[in-house]
């Protein structure tokens, strides 16, 4: 049995149980002055502690002093910031632990990937201290005389960051990290439901900045409601960018607020994945790929696997292996080290994976396993009685079916038969969401078709793993109605500068570009 329970993982952090913690940090001070939140261990149903929000007014604290702030920021050498963010780095790796536990009893799940969350903080981190030494721009010839072509990369100013129930802390650090040594400072505000990491996360950057003497406007959180706080990011013209994280209907209502007065948005939103497996796929590997990309974190990954689409010929043969592993998986108390599947986050969770059971069923899907609730009597002990559980489910269905087409962020995974690898691309390509895919198959033909212009559309595509999970190294995000935005590695950089095309006259005369004479 794990030996983390909410009290160490509050303690770890300074949060206390009994008395409210405040939400807000304006860069000077915790105080919230906006309505107590109960934060719910998904687990037991449980109140784990009690969060001050933020209001308007809170909002306006935390925002001008970011904007201050980042008047020194930009100043500082790049090289500096990125030690500190490197520091950042360092001083999560010491509560990694603790901040996987924290992740598990608040957002549910499971320790494992709980601390591979925090890892994909720690991670990038390192990622953006390297950026910090390389940020590169260019010099290209002049068709003028004693003229010099450059291209300078400068901060953008103040990052608006909203998180996303389901990776409150990687998808902070995503952005944070790399617009850090950029020369932005922030305005955080985390999943309402994932307060408690929030606050977290926040105390560890803040106590790193305070070591190094920097105003602590550089990263500021103000955890609250969408429609106070969320709003008020969106419409704020001195947010220069906002990094969205969420539903694809509130994202394309925040990008809309955003782009009206001109801000830019990097927005990571719905994902409907699929993975593709052909007849000479390794049965194995796909197996085990699919049952982690689809059960993992209860279902409620972005990259979750929603589609398996299988080809004719090894169908019957995958078919029922998946069942059986579905049988096996282990649920129950996410702390506990054989747990493999957790809660899922909410209530509203609950209400949802019923419905899409139901309404999958009513258009010709049949349940294949799970389809429900777990009785109290198959869950490992009494405390989970009250817990947000369900079971993982997998339902037949045509690959056309209108619920198909559709993300809904349950653990249901739509098993459906294609008869060909171009059948399959196609299918593949039918939804709106454009975030990730995979192929399994040894044929190096469809392996480069896979990933070539005319193959899969995603953001992320693979070949022989999962669609679920990334790399920090590259990338990450999605086309389509996901949202177009990049974050992680690469040049997702780009996003958090701003750039400028300067020609520099280092003689004499005045020679005009494309040769005009206007003597």
């Amino acid at each position: 049995m794990s030996t983390w329970n909410a009290a160490k993982a509050l303690e770890a952090f300074g949060l206390s149980a009994s008395e409210v913690n405040p939400g807000v940090f304006d860069g000077k001070e915790w105080k919230a002055s906006g309505d107590v939140h109960e934060a719910l261990n998904p687990s037991t149903g449980e109140v784990l502690a009690k969060v001050q929000f933020g209001t308007k007014d809170d909002y306006e604290r935390c925002a001008a002093n970011a904007v201050a702030a980042q008047k020194e920021w930009q100043l500082m050498p790049a090289p500096q910031r990125g030690e500190i963010v490197r520091q950042i780095g360092n001083a999560l790796i010491e509560k990694r632990d603790a901040m996987g536990a924290l992740l598990s009893l608040e957002m549910g799940k499971i320790h494992a990937e709980g601390k591979g969350e925090v890892q994909e903080f720690i991670d990038i981190c390192f990622i953006a201290c390297g950026l910090s030494r390389s940020i590169p721009g260019q010099v290209v010839p002049s068709e003028r005389t004693e003229h010099a072509l450059m291209e300078i990369w400068k901060p953008l100013g103040t990052l608006g960051i909203i998180t996303a129930f389901n990776f409150p802390h990687a998808v902070w650090g995503w952005n944070a990290a790399v617009s850090l040594v950029c020369g932005n400072t922030q305005l955080v505000k985390g999943a309402e439901s994932a307060s408690l990491v929030t606050i977290a996360t926040q105390k560890v950057v803040s106590d790193v900045l305070k070591a190094n003497g920097v105003d602590g406007g550089v990263a500021v959180l103000c955890q609250g409601e969408g429609p106070v706080v969320g709003d008020a990011m969106c419409r704020d013209p001195r947010i220069d960018l906002l990094s969205f994280t969420g539903s694809t209907k509130t994202g394309k209502i925040a990008q809309r607020l955003v782009h009206e007065r001109s801000g830019q948005t990097v927005m990571e939103l719905g994902g409907n994945n699929a993975i593709l497996v052909m007849p000479s796929a390794d049965i194995e590997l796909a197996l085990r790929s699919c049952v982690f990309a689809a059960a993992g974190t209860c279902g409620q990954r972005c990259t979750s696997l929603r589609r398996l689409l299988v080809h004719e010929d090894v169908y019957d043969e995958l078919k029922p292996r998946l069942v059986e592993a579905y049988k096996k998986l282990p649920y129950g108390n996410p702390l506990h080290p054989k747990t493999l599947v957790g809660p899922i986050h909410n209530k509203a969770g609950i209400e949802l994976f019923e419905r899409t059971v139901q309404d999958a069923q009513s258009q010709g899907g049949k349940v294949l396993v799970g389809g429900g609730r777990p009785d109290a009597s198959e869950l490992p002990s009494e405390d989970l009685a009250n817990g947000n559980f369900v079971q993982p489910t997998i339902v037949e269905i045509d690959p056309h079916a209108d619920i198909v087409q559709e993300e809904r962020f349950v653990p249901v995974l739509y098993l459906c038969k294609v008869k060909s690898f171009e059948e399959g691309i196609a299918i593949n390509n039918q939804v709106e969401q454009g975030l990730s895919a995979a192929l399994f198959s040894t044929d190096m033909r469809e392996v480069f078709a896979w990933l070539g212009p005319a193959g899969a559309k995603q953001g992320v595509v693979n070949a022989n793993t999962s669609c679920s999970g990334a790399e920090c190294g590259l990338a990450f995000g999605g086309n389509g109605s996901t949202g177009w935005g990049r974050e992680c590695g690469s040049d997702s950089w780009k996003q958090y500068m701003r750039r400028s095309s300067c020609a520099i006259n280092f003689g004499k005369t005045l020679p005009l570009a494309q040769g005009i004479d206007f003597s």
